[in-house]
């Protein structure tokens, strides 16, 4: 029983059962081939239909459920919301089997927009028991092995289509199992105790508890403050923890927070969060890029139909989609391992393959080429999750508190909000309704304009550090003359 507890607060348990979830709940062999199985006789839905009026819902959804379910999230503590989650894409995959108009395609929309809404619980509970410490290594691990969940679907996909081992509909249901193991595994993780506003623990609980863990592990507090004490990122941690502490007990409150005071804190922590110039401009880079993600991995299909309209290069979705978010899976796994000032050479970073996935997108929309199209989505794809597993660290290891999900959310919605207006004004059949070519058009020159911003931005930021140093340098040499000539 000793073992079991042991093992359970260990993080590689929640971690692991994490990883298994986001690995089975993403493998989705159907998704590839998502266009021509809606456009062909199974649904008999036309182009303009899917890409006018199926899917902008989606963005509609996702944006009107974000707010209540970041609030869901912290009152119910992450894992209900998991779970809510994996019940909510099974009933996606269900809608997407037994039925065929497109109203109920609509239907299916929305749930899967509460689905990718759910999102910020996913990466918001491995913060919550995890150590600061580890933050780097379980990003890495959680966004990778989605993206493995991503590349398995996709290569299933692609046999079981090429080779003509199942039927569109049996794939579906053949999703449906690997989705109900994934619900089994979000069940089976553990609980966190405390969230941000509805579940605080009282100082004199905090400090009973307290009391009570340095009571049964005097000596090994002492061993492993002493072993993260000779790395930076443990000084962080430390400093980190009583800053939260600190915070907690000057804001405490009694059991279940009414709404008017989860408004108030929600505010206050909100300003508190964002009051760091450098996570604002991580975070302004996510909302913006991710919002351009979103719209290209969504349409893209729809490119790719528009480029070989005679050929039915369709066939080969899935080893596009698997290769990309192999390579994606790898470099976001990278990560874990690289040790660079990202505080320092972040903003060039984000500069320098913004215009990288710009180009790519240019390429992929004039190429007139379905391989070109394919080499360069894979580029554009695998430079995204490149940039974001950063980003999520580097944002998680600089917030002064534990309000990971309120930044997520905020940056998702803000992702959104982009996202919407876009959506509403140049693909709704009710505004412009653009074809897709003029699209990616758009959604080029947007990432072009990103990447401008945060050049500019990076050159300024390097050049200022590169200044302070070498003042510091000239400051550090006069104090040592000062010193030779008192010597004498």
């Amino acid at each position: 029983m000793e073992s079991v507890k042991r093992l359970s607060s260990d993080w590689r348990y929640p971690t692991t059962l994490l990883c298994v979830y986001g690995f089975f709940s993403t493998v989705k062999p159907l998704e590839p081939f998502l266009i021509p199985f809606l456009t062909g006789p199974d649904k008999n839905l036309t182009t303009e239909q899917v890409n006018n009026q199926i899917f902008p819902v989606w963005t509609y959804s996702y944006l009107s459920v974000l707010v209540p379910v970041f609030l869901l999230t912290d009152w119910l503590r992450y894992k209900p919301v998991v779970v809510f989650q994996c019940v909510m894409l099974f009933i996606t995959t269900a809608l997407l089997r037994w039925t065929e108009s497109v109203l109920a395609m609509q239907a299916m929309q929305f749930c899967y927009g509460v689905v990718t809404a759910s999102d910020v619980a996913y990466f918001s509970f491995i913060y919550s028991v995890v150590d600061l410490k580890r933050y780097r290594k379980a990003t890495s691990y959680s966004r990778s092995v989605q993206l493995l969940g991503y590349t398995v679907g996709s290569v299933l996909g692609q046999l079981l289509v090429s080779f003509d081992l199942m039927s569109y509909n049996n794939i579906l249901v053949f999703t449906l199992v690997l989705t109900a193991v994934a619900l089994v595994a979000s069940c089976l993780l553990p609980m966190p105790q405390r969230s941000m506003f509805f579940h605080r623990k009282h100082s004199g609980q905090r400090a009973a508890e307290e009391g009570a863990k340095r009571q049964r592990g005097g000596s090994e507090d002492e061993e492993r403050h002493s072993e993260t004490s000779n790395t930076s990122l443990g000084d962080k941690g430390d400093t980190k923890e009583q800053r939260v502490e600190e915070d907690e007990d000057s804001e405490e409150i009694k059991g279940a927070a009414s709404c008017s005071q989860v408004a108030l804190q929600l505010w206050r922590d909100f300003r508190q969060c964002y009051s760091s110039r450098q996570l604002l401009y991580w975070s302004v880079w996510w909302a913006m890029a991710t919002c351009g993600y979103n719209q290209t991995v969504n349409y893209v299909q729809v490119l790719w139909e528009h480029v070989q309209p005679s050929q039915n290069f369709s066939i080969y979705n899935g080893g596009v989609e698997a290769a990309s978010n192999l390579l994606s899976a790898a470099t976001a796994y990278g990560i874990g391992f690289t040790e660079v000032r990202w505080e320092q050479w972040g903003e060039l970073a984000l500069g320098g393959f913004s215009g990288l996935g710009a180009a790519a997108l240019f390429l992929m929309t004039f190429a007139g080429n379905i391989w070109v199209c394919y080499a360069t989505y894979t580029i554009f794809k695998c430079l995204y999750m490149l940039l974001i597993t950063i980003a999520m660290y580097q944002i998680a290891a600089d917030l002064s508190m534990e309000r990971y999900a309120l930044v997520f959310g905020a940056n998702n919605f803000g992702a959104l909000l982009l996202q919407t207006i876009i959506t509403s004004v140049v693909v709704d059949s009710g505004a412009l309704g653009l074809p897709i070519v003029p699209q990616f058009i758009i959604y080029a020159s947007y990432f072009s304009v990103i990447s401008v911003v945060f050049l500019i931005r990076g050159i300024f930021s390097v050049c200022k550090a590169q200044r302070i140093k070498k003042e510091q340098s000239s400051l550090n040499g006069r104090q040592s003359e000062i010193c030779e000539e008192h010597k004498f």
